[in-house]
């Protein structure tokens, strides 16, 4: 494995929606706390940092809210994100954006998300230009709730987030494209997405492993 590039005692920040949330307490708010980082993908990004990497002791915090969109991603921003300083966040937004849009029409259009997640990264790089940014892709798989419909959304949505990792610097974390591989390989859709949306455990390993492999290297 690549060293990490990143400063010892720096701050990581995962941000998001339930993807990311995964179950995490919100009265454990000190750092690496394993039920202050829930336990999906986080934790499991942090167990293995700490492990390889404990000298550098870096601070890992979790601040995904189960059902956000954009828009409130945006709205706790100042609060859940900015106050903590980060020197890395990495962001996983756009499902909900998805259900919302497609069946009650509470979400955002694809374009509509792209233009706030643009101002957000734009507002951050202003306030906080040396801070590793890390784009998630959102996903789904053909499993569950998901019908094609989904699918068509969710790609356009996918293609706004890979433009804006380019536009601004960030690493990319091809989330859809490691699902994606695993089914071909032979993996069912449900071991992986419980709902075509949720990943069960195993589901949650991928995502860390495609994580780490994106952000710190092999």
């Amino acid at each position: 494995m690549a060293k990490l590039q990143i400063k010892p005692h720096s701050v990581v920040l995962f941000q998001g929606d339930s993807i990311t949330d995964a179950g995490r307490s919100r009265s454990s708010t000190d750092p690496n706390s394993s039920e202050g980082l829930g336990f999906g993908y986080p934790r499991l990004v942090m167990d293995q940092i700490v492990r390889e990497y404990p000298d550098l002791h870096l601070r890992f915090y979790n601040r995904g809210v189960s059902g956000d969109r954009i828009q409130d991603l945006a709205r706790r921003w100042p609060q859940d994100t900015m106050r903590l300083s980060p020197d890395l966040i990495s962001i996983l937004i756009g499902v909900n954006d998805t259900w919302n849009y497609l069946y009650l029409g509470m979400g955002s259009s694809p374009e509509g998300f792209q233009r706030i997640y643009r101002q957000l990264l734009k507002d951050t790089r202003g306030s906080l230009p040396g801070t590793i940014l890390v784009l998630c892709e959102p996903f789904t798989l053909l499993t569950g709730e998901v019908t094609e419909e989904w699918e068509e959304d969710m790609a356009r949505r996918q293609d706004y987030v890979g433009e804006l990792a380019r536009e601004f610097g960030a690493i990319l974390v091809p989330f859809q494209s490691a699902l994606d591989k695993a089914v071909a390989d032979g993996v069912p859709a449900s071991q992986l997405l419980d709902d075509g949306v949720h990943p069960t455990q195993r589901g949650h390993r991928l995502l860390a492993d495609c994580w780490i492999s994106a952000v710190v290297g092999d």
